[in-house]
């Protein structure tokens, strides 16, 4: 094999890891902060009902934190894709087509869409998955939110959901710019499509 094909053999094979790794760190996460959310809840009906002010806090940093694991799904797939397309043209066959599965079979990339669930083309299991965890984040931080505004004293309530306010705005903006515009997406283009073949 030659050196050049070597090398994006051997970096498909990273990428390959990478989108492995990272489907199993979004799980994860997301088990992580379904445990600690359910805790809070726990804890704070036990022990103290102030301690529910945590579960927004938690349900944001778990939105995310799955966001951030999609984010680097998502880069790895970009670039499997790349080199997939490097060693179909070498060979002058498309004998790989694991990118074209995902995008048919997880969720599409290139499109707009809410993390990992398309905003047009379809609905899959996977797409279906993150809808129903994101459901349970807004809900654990709705309900958090409330209970937290009826437990806190007074004086707490104007720093706490200011912060809070200041702290989803901000993720929310980003996440819409990132995902749903695809900055982050157009940012790998701008490279990979003068990927050389």
């Amino acid at each position: 094999m030659e050196p050049k094909m070597q090398v994006a053999v051997q970096q498909l094979a990273r990428m390959r890891g990478m989108t492995a790794m990272y489907h199993r760190q979004f799980f994860s996460d997301v088990r992580f902060t379904l445990v600690v959310g359910i805790g809070i809840v726990v804890v704070a009906v036990v022990y103290d009902r102030r301690l529910i002010a945590f579960l927004p806090i938690i349900a944001l940093i778990g939105a995310a934190q799955t966001a951030f694991d999609a984010s680097y799904l998502i880069f790895a797939r970009h670039y499997a894709r790349s080199l997939e397309g490097y060693v179909n043209r070498a060979l002058k066959e498309d004998i790989l087509v694991a990118a074209q599965l995902e995008d048919a079979y997880l969720f599409p990339l290139d499109r707009p869409k809410l993390v990992s669930l398309p905003l047009s083309g379809g609905l899959t299991w996977f797409g279906l998955m993150t809808a129903l965890y994101t459901v349970f984040g807004v809900g654990f931080f709705v309900v958090g939110m409330i209970l937290a505004y009826d437990t806190l004293p007074a004086r707490w309530n104007v720093v706490y959901l200011g912060v809070m306010a200041l702290l989803t705005a901000s993720t929310v903006v980003a996440g819409r710019q990132w995902f749903w515009r695809g900055e982050g997406e157009a940012r790998l283009r701008a490279i990979l499509d003068d990927y050389p073949s």
